[in-house]
């Protein structure tokens, strides 16, 4: 079967190689976003996908917007059996739905979790179970009809890193099932009262405040490796676990010493940090942070 593909970060890129792997696959096509610019020097860098399309010497195409009547009028010439789409980052028009049929595969069991960051939400949530979801895409926004459902439980010190792999081989496995077996997975609608809308991920949503101990661990588990936590000081919390989740306390107090950590209490619960990284200064150990800020039991870190 000829396959037309468009995704554009790690998560596409690893299900496109399954795709080329796969025995009775063809990509005829690789669709991502244009080159970005990149660091401090600002470097013109492609998609994980482009390079790994270029490697096959597969067609790229990265036009910046989809809809724009010559770039569909291109696509619709380019004979295939399906469209795969996985974190593309952009809606595609009603001319290219019915080119083909257009399977997406979304990092979440809909319709819970549209929207751009449906692992760092089921992190934040606390879920424990998620999954991944092959759909037939519409005009809406991860609003299509469901084919089939991946799932598999959540570990309770899973971070955003880790489980967003496990989650990239399930959506491989699930993509070659649901393309070689898709008249076996009648579309199912989806119930659009128990949806939910993730945004994207800013920068500025990793600040926490020593409040609530089990929602700044899961702001951890969520935003590692970025956009990483941090204090309205600029003190980055590199390591943390969770100590317990009853306790009253004053914010930020210290409340125990280790030879490897440092306890600190929330309002509600405690919190267990290992690693911090102060403004402008490298990542060091809780411990050897509190010496140089001359901190003991009771002080409080901000």
């Amino acid at each position: 079967m000829n396959i037309i593909f468009m995704g554009t970060p790690r998560y596409a890129e690893k299900i496109l190689q399954r795709l080329i792997e796969t025995e009775g696959v063809k990509v005829v096509a690789v669709y991502t976003q244009p080159d970005k610019p990149v660091g401090r020097k600002q470097i013109m860098t492609p998609s994980e996908v482009k390079m790994l399309a270029q490697k096959y010497d597969i067609d790229v195409y990265q036009p910046n917007r989809l809809r724009d009547e010559i770039i569909v009028s291109q696509l619709l010439t380019i004979q295939c059996d399906y469209i795969v789409v996985a974190a593309y980052g952009q809606i595609l028009p009603r001319q290219i739905l019915d080119h083909a049929p257009c399977v997406n595969l979304h990092a979440s069991i809909l319709p819970q979790y549209r929207g751009a960051s449906p692992i760092q939400q089921t992190l934040l949530n606390g879920d424990k179970v998620t999954g991944v979801t092959a759909m037939l895409m519409e005009e809406g926004l991860d609003t299509g009809d469901i084919l089939k459902i991946s799932s598999i439980e959540v570990r309770d010190d899973e971070i955003a890193s880790s489980l967003f792999d496990r989650l990239t081989d399930v959506a491989s496995d699930l993509t070659v099932d649901v393309l070689f077996n898709f008249h076996a997975y009648p579309p199912k609608k989806q119930d659009d009262a128990l949806s939910s809308h993730c945004k994207k991920i800013t920068k500025a949503d990793g600040e926490v405040a020593f409040e609530n101990a089990t929602a700044i661990y899961n702001k951890y588990r969520a935003f590692t490796p970025w956009p990483g936590i941090f204090l309205a000081s600029g003190l980055k919390l590199k390591r943390i676990a969770l100590e317990e989740d009853e306790s009253s306390n004053a914010s930020g107090r210290i409340l125990k010493i280790d030879s490897d950590s440092v306890v600190v209490g929330c309002e509600k619960g405690s919190l267990r940090i290992y690693f911090v990284q102060a403004p402008s200064k490298k990542e060091v150990d809780a411990i050897s942070y509190s010496n140089g800020k001359r901190l003991s039991l009771e002080d409080t870190i901000s």
